[in-house]
């Protein structure tokens, strides 16, 4: 799957799932759902999997409970994110 319109119905067919991309066409508010969670890498491809694991052990994000409804856009400064139903972007510092 290479894009937005096959990877979002997806998406709303499993249960919690939290999607990692490098691809900005996902950081968007409109992409909130109550059921997954988006990130977007916005890094080196090579500094992926440190960015992955420096989310996932985030505070603000560490359960899944906490990331579901967000679209996140993980940067080398800290982080931003959308929640469902608010449509101004919230940032965190790491």
């Amino acid at each position: 799957m290479k894009d937005r319109g096959e990877i979002i119905p997806l998406l709303h067919t499993l249960r919690r799932q939290t999607f990692f991309t490098r691809d900005h066409d996902f950081y968007k508010a409109d992409l909130c759902h109550r059921g997954y969670c988006l990130v977007y890498l916005d890094v080196a491809f090579d500094e992926a999997a440190e960015f992955i694991r420096r989310f996932l052990r985030c505070r603000a994000f560490r359960s899944q409970v906490q990331r579901m409804g967000r679209v996140v856009r993980v940067r080398n400064i800290g982080m931003s994110y959308y929640q469902a139903h608010i449509k101004k972007a919230r940032a965190l510092k790491w």
